[in-house]
């Protein structure tokens, strides 16, 4: 069972936590990790390309020379693929990337995810996140303060106006709360900076 301080803002350790094995201690899969993490990134595409093909581009409907005796390659039309200003073969058109994933499939996902981070120490517990306004400076010198210097993911555990806006302005700090955390983030993120209610939510989820 993994076993973690828990620190404040300034980094100080205030106590101690143990994860569940069962969500933070499991043998990583890293094959579903992968798929979810494709199913991620082909969500996130528009799919918005398109290109006419022969049939849509205007103009082309006489045939530019007679069929036989002029000695050049006979020709249909001055739309077809091989002319300049015709239309492309089997043009690109608007459709959907995205595929679903089996729930098992997700689940064991986000648990290898967090097993993984779990098993590289590249978790961070905090026991809270207090802001009296929106600055940016408190989160900087909060993550400064816990060492976390690259990409951080921050996993709160209920939505927090001014925490969010804060660190939206820092360059590689995501936040995110239990019910969005997604395999791609986890992975991507140098550091996981979890505050401590969210521990349980997670567990309580994914156990």
């Amino acid at each position: 069972m993994p076993n973690l301080a828990v620190v404040n803002m300034e980094g100080k350790e205030v106590s101690k936590i143990d994860l569940a094995d069962s969500v933070f201690g499991i043998e990583p899969n890293a094959a579903v990790m992968h798929q979810m993490v494709v199913n991620y990134l082909a969500n996130q595409r528009q799919g918005t390309q398109s290109a006419l093909t022969r049939a849509e581009v205007s103009g082309g409907g006489k045939k530019p020379w007679r069929q036989k005796v002029t000695g050049r390659a006979r020709q249909g039309s001055t739309r077809a693929p091989q002319w300049t200003h015709g239309g492309v073969v089997f043009a690109p058109k608007p459709r959907s990337y995205s595929f679903s994933v089996n729930k098992k499939v997700k689940r064991l996902a986000m648990k290898s995810a967090l097993s993984t981070k779990a098993a590289s120490q590249e978790i961070v517990i905090l026991d809270e996140i207090k802001l009296d306004n929106y600055k940016t400076k408190v989160i900087a010198d909060m993550l400064k303060a816990i060492d976390v210097t690259k990409k951080a993911l921050i996993v709160l555990p209920e939505v927090d106006g001014k925490v969010i806006k804060s660190a939206n302005n820092i360059k590689g700090v995501k936040t995110a709360q239990v019910n969005e955390l997604n395999v791609y983030d986890i992975l991507n993120a140098d550091k996981l900076v979890i505050v401590k209610d969210a521990v349980s939510k997670i567990e309580e989820v994914y156990a």
